[in-house]
């Protein structure tokens, strides 16, 4: 029982250190700011959350106990700060990026001056 519940523990830290990490490379990678909110949210949600999941096997009663009420005040806080932050994005002026990335770089290339009728 004790080594399912080792595998099960790692299992779910190793999971949750692949979000994270993915997450990361979201923030730096996607072009703009909502998408980077995405990623972050992920990472958050997901990452820490699988992280203390695993944690949770780890520890003794009241450890788990201590990290199971983190991880629901991670849940609740996470996605409302991220939605606060693209509010706060939108009313800024900031608007997401539409199209595909083929369409964006066709019209980043042709010349401003000409008109298309």
């Amino acid at each position: 029982m004790g080594t399912a519940l080792q595998l099960l523990s790692w299992a779910l830290i190793l999971a949750g250190a692949f979000f994270t990490l993915v997450g990361a490379l979201g923030i730096l990678r996607l072009p703009d700011v909502f998408t980077r909110m995405h990623a972050a949210g992920m990472t958050d949600t997901m990452g820490a959350g699988l992280i203390l999941g695993g944690l949770c096997f780890q520890g003794d009663g009241i450890t788990a106990v201590r990290l199971l009420l983190i991880l629901v005040f991670l849940w609740f806080t996470c996605p409302v700060s991220t939605h606060a932050l693209a509010r706060a994005a939108l009313q800024g002026g900031l608007r997401p990026l539409t199209g595909t990335a083929a369409q964006r770089d066709v019209a980043a290339q042709t010349p401003a001056s000409r008109q298309d009728p």
